[in-house]
């Protein structure tokens, strides 16, 4: 019996495990035995195993061949171990020395041509093998810039099998190696084709709407969550397309962590491994409960909507439309900022930290006009009320808007301020809240929990008088109370106050308590 060893990687959600990949060939019937609960695209891989080793110019033993991946516990899925199936099968024919992939990590799919084709959640996988001490990997060419985003592990791209065969041996590279994959060549197009036109977005663009214009600053400056309700045509997406364009870009752990779950969603732009943008998600009104906050079936867990917006914003047009159960399921990752996916099969956690942007209309006709509105009164009612007092009450900023005037629309020009001058506001604010927020685990305002705020952060009697008011009123809840100090230190942080004053309180105060 000769036998063989390397290593993959399994993911499960964004956390990976490494897995041990053995080859036996041992006496008996001709063929390929895969052990240790691989599913069915893991199963077909002795279809495309044997398919790409015959067009890589290698023999197929003909002999029984046992190939286990441990732990054989904990079940496998995907086509990620492709690559590793076939060169511990080829070592352990000796058609390649056993210790040449010993200690490498193999992640990869094979076509059966033979060649690598590129996969989803390289990032996470390479990230799992580092956290588990090993150095070396091997991946597809085309997820090569991903994977080198690890520090301290060797990246080996190679794009076909008798390529990376050829190093193992010590061989010089095939000729035909150099060539592009097409998977590569067709993504490169499609980025040429499908330019970001978010680039040309610029807050200059809104005319009128101050205060909503101020709400967007303090949301970018703290991490703050915002709701716009007004007539069509005021400006509500408008403002909310232009939120990115006033955060400053992730620091370099977040941008991992974000490009981590992208990669594994399979949605990272073409030609950009590493996301250094905070991700602005907007899905439509008829999206799931699952896709909002991510599912499926076995291990086969994916992101949601929340998860794709982590460190970003997740904008959610016409929210009246969405449905009752799907916004309700946002109320648990705004308090956590994480999604616990439970299965039969085990519990997936998804990073979900996002700041939450809802715009609505005040009634389901959306007439232009108050006076020119058709609903009834009860109509009106059970289309907000599909946003549930819950779910606003974790709202920090509430607006009403109106349509800009006239004078506003044809005169402003001149006065609307750039993103960028409005940019250079909240990164000094940012900066800010970091040097007072240093040594804490927070890096805004709006992660700071709610007994952490009212122990440290607490402004005195004369500066809290308003929201002491409104408590004894009954009009402010205590969930409410962390959410205005947040807010208005937020605000301090922009005026360049060292603590909020009474007019902080207020100005955050009048923010929450809207409609």
């Amino acid at each position: 019996m000769t036998l063989a060893k390397t290593r993959s990687v399994s993911l499960v959600g964004v956390d990976g495990f490494v897995v041990d990949v053995e080859a036996a060939i041992t006496s008996g019937v001709p063929g390929l035995h895969l052990v240790g609960l691989p599913d069915t695209a893991l199963s077909e891989a002795r279809d495309r195993v044997r398919a790409a080793i015959f067009n890589s110019g290698e023999d197929w033993p003909n002999r029984h061949v046992t190939v286990s991946l441990c732990p054989a516990s904990l079940p496998k899925k995907g086509s990620t171990f492709d690559v590793a199936i076939a060169v511990a099968l080829l070592a352990a024919a000796e058609a390649i020395p056993p210790r040449s992939c010993a200690g490498l990590v193999l992640i990869g799919e094979l076509g059966l041509d033979g060649r690598f084709r590129p996969i989803s959640g390289v990032l996470p996988s390479v990230l799992a093998a580092a956290n588990a001490g090993c150095r070396t990997v091997v991946v597809p060419r085309a997820n090569s810039a991903e994977a080198e985003l690890v520090p301290g592990v060797e990246v080996i791209s190679a794009g076909s099998l008798h390529a990376l065969l050829c190093l193992l041996r010590d061989e010089p590279p095939p000729l035909d190696d150099e060539e592009p994959d097409v998977p590569a060549a067709l993504a490169d197009g499609l980025a040429l084709r499908r330019p970001d036109k978010r680039k040309d977005l610029d807050l200059a663009d809104v005319r009128g709407q101050a205060e909503a214009r101020r709400a967007l600053e303090i949301s970018a400056a703290g991490g703050h969550h915002l709701y716009f309700s007004g007539p069509p045509g005021c400006g509500k997406t408008m403002l909310a397309e232009r939120l990115p364009t006033l955060m400053p870009p992730l620091e370099p752990d977040t941008a991992l962590e974000v490009t981590a779950i992208h990669s594994v969603a399979g949605t990272l732009p073409p030609g950009q491994p590493l996301i250094v943008q905070p991700p602005f998600y907007a899905p439509h009104h008829t999206a799931t409960r699952a896709s909002m906050v991510g599912g499926g079936s076995g291990r086969m867990l994916q992101p949601g909507a929340v998860s794709l917006a982590h460190r970003g914003i997740l904008f959610l047009d016409e929210a009246p439309e969405f449905q009752h159960g799907t916004l309700d399921a946002l109320r648990q990752p705004l308090e956590e900022g994480e999604v616990r996916i439970s299965r039969a099969e085990g519990t997936s956690t998804f990073p979900a930290r996002f700041t939450l942007v809802l715009a609505a209309n005040p009634c389901p006709c959306a007439a232009a006009k108050q006076v020119d509105c058709s609903c009834a009164p009860g109509l009106r009612r059970k289309y907000t009320s599909q946003i549930s007092g819950p779910l606003i009450d974790r709202i920090d900023l509430k607006l009403e808007l109106t349509p800009a005037s006239r004078a506003e629309l044809r005169y402003d020009l001149e006065f609307a301020e750039s993103s960028t001058v409005v940019a250079e506001r909240v990164l000094l604010a940012r900066e800010r809240t970091l040097k007072r927020l240093a040594g804490t685990p927070w890096r805004s305002n709006s992660e700071i929990p709610g007994p952490e705020m009212r122990r440290r952060f607490t402004p005195g009697p004369d500066a809290m008088h308003a929201a002491d008011e409104a408590l004894l009123r009954g009009s402010l809840s205590a969930r409410g109370l962390d959410r205005i100090l947040r807010v208005a230190w937020t605000i301090a942080d922009l005026s360049g106050h060292d603590e909020p004053n009474a007019d902080d309180i207020g100005g955050a105060l009048a923010l929450w308590s809207r409609p």
